[in-house]
């Protein structure tokens, strides 16, 4: 393990993960056909693929018989190609996780987020409570998993509860950072960065991530332009000072644009906009006004993606 604070030397092990969109027809019906499109740019790119989240995903709004059936469709497009995985949503209780994770691993799933608990109602779990839930899902299991600590729920997995679940579960194989806490990544990544895959959800703290010695960073952007996603841990990994910035301001400017857009629904608007498989968003959501497209075309025109991405 390198000295604390300085850079890893495995370069190799950099990588970088989009959070996949779920392709809807225009009726709402899950379109198979623009997943598996979807599903083979991704594994075209080579950028590994989590399934069925709650944010790019929407997986909120999925039948269980949905989400196993996307994630069937995700073995049969990806495995051997690039890594996949299976993210969900956060739970309610440990038995939703577990019932989750087997079906992912009845499937084929290589491996799964195990989501930090959600009790609904702006409830925070206690300490206590916290511990109880993973290690009853972590005990259940034998999937591969990938802790979360996600901001969206409104408090960190604390430090000493990662380290010893680490130490208990082989099975254990990452964790996802989803705050803006630098002390709290940090702490993570001197802790179990030689131990553990660390990646950062979205892209805004991917190279603090990397500088820090973590493994990389998830994305949304990725479902548009998975190229450039892994083109950032590429130039990382050449030791490539030069590009990597040039890569990653693009990557931001786009991030900023798709958020500031609708999030998802401005990505499956540019996405069939361009001709490429995106569909539409299921209710609750709304498609994004065909007004909003042509400027977000004209930006991504404008950095240079269609070049990156082989359009």
């Amino acid at each position: 393990m390198p000295e604390r604070g300085a850079v890893s030397p495995e370069l190799s092990d950099a990588s970088t993960f989009v959070i996949s969109i779920t392709p809807f027809d225009a009726d709402g019906a899950l379109d198979e056909v623009a997943t598996r499109g979807h599903l083979q740019r991704m594994a075209d790119a080579g950028i590994g693929v989590y399934l069925g989240g709650g944010g790019s995903g929407e997986g909120y709004v999925l039948s269980r018989d949905e989400t196993k059936r996307l994630l069937e469709i995700g073995v049969e497009e990806l495995a051997g190609k690039v890594p996949v995985r299976a993210m969900g949503v956060e739970p309610r209780t440990s038995g939703d996780m577990i019932d989750y994770i087997e079906m992912a691993a009845g499937v084929g799933i290589e491996a799964a987020q195990v989501y930090s608990l959600d009790q609904g109602h702006g409830h925070r779990p206690t300490h206590e409570e916290i511990y109880r839930y993973f290690d009853d899902v972590l005990s259940a299991i034998s999937l591969p998993a990938v802790l979360s600590t996600h901001q969206s729920v409104g408090y960190q997995v604390p430090l000493s509860m990662l380290v010893e679940y680490a130490d208990r579960f082989e099975h254990l194989i990452g964790i996802n950072v989803t705050h803006q806490d630098l002390g709290y990544l940090a702490g993570i990544v001197d802790a179990l960065g030689d131990r553990l895959e660390i990646h950062v959800g979205g892209p805004n703290l991917a190279l603090t991530a990397l500088s820090l010695g973590a493994t990389g960073y998830l994305s949304s952007e990725g479902n548009l332009a998975p190229k450039l996603c892994v083109g950032v841990i590429d130039a990382y990994r050449d030791n490539d000072a030069h590009r990597l910035g040039e890569l990653f301001g693009v990557l931001l400017r786009l991030s900023n644009a798709l958020y500031g857009a609708g999030g998802i629904r401005s990505t499956k608007a540019v996405l069939n906009a361009l001709g490429l498989p995106g569909g539409f968003p299921r209710l609750p959501q709304l498609p994004l006004p065909p007004a909003s497209v042509p400027a977000l075309l004209d930006l991504i025109d404008s950095l240079g993606i269609p070049s990156t991405e082989g359009w």
